[in-house]
C-alpha cells in the first residue's frame, strides 16, 4: 500500500445559514460530505474544487478564500488524505446535470442539521471545516499558487 498521501479539495458553500452538502454512498452506507474529491494531473486546485463541486451537485459556484489545509487519515483503510478546503458562493445550479457515481445528490443543511446527523458524516472533517468558516478563517485564493 502507497504511504504516499492522496490530495483532495473540499468547497463550503453557504447560502444564508444553509450549507451545500453531498449526499454519497460510503461503504455501502448513505453518508453527508462537503462536495469534495482528488485532485487529477494537470489540473489546478482551484479547478479541482470548481470542478467536483459541479460533478458531484450540479452547482456552479465562485470560490472566495481558501478556509483550510487539513490531513487525515482514514481509519477505515489508513489512507492519508491532504484536504484544500475552499469557501465559495452559489452562482447556478443545473439540475439536470448528470452526477458522479455514488452520489445520491445535493442536500442544503444548517450546521445544527448536519450535526444531529453525526453518525452519518463521512468523516470528522465535514463540520471541522464548516465550524472554520463560521469562525471566519479566510486566506486569499493567492495562497495557492499554480507554478
Amino acid at each position: 500500500m502507497s504511504r504516499q498521501p492522496h490530495i483532495t479539495v473540499a468547497t463550503i458553500v453557504e447560502d444564508q445559514g444553509r450549507f451545500l452538502l453531498v449526499e454519497e454512498l460510503a461503504e455501502g452506507r448513505p453518508v453527508y460530505n462537503q462536495p469534495a474529491g482528488h485532485l487529477e494531473a494537470d489540473e489546478t486546485l482551484l479547478e479541482a474544487a470548481l470542478r467536483e463541486t459541479f460533478e458531484e451537485t450540479g452547482w456552479e459556484v465562485e470560490l472566495t478564500a481558501v478556509t483550510g489545509i487539513y490531513l487525515y487519515t482514514a481509519p477505515s483503510n489508513g489512507v492519508t488524505y491532504q484536504r484544500v478546503c475552499f469557501a465559495a458562493k452559489p452562482l447556478r445550479h443545473h439540475p439536470d446535470q448528470p452526477l458522479d457515481d455514488g452520489i445520491i445528490g445535493p442536500r442544503w443543511l444548517t450546521r445544527d442539521e448536519l450535526l444531529a446527523e453525526k453518525d452519518r458524516w463521512r468523516s470528522h472533517l465535514v463540520l471541522r471545516c464548516i465550524d472554520d468558516y463560521l469562525a471566519g478563517e479566510r486566506f486569499p485564493l493567492s495562497l495557492i499558487r499554480a507554478s
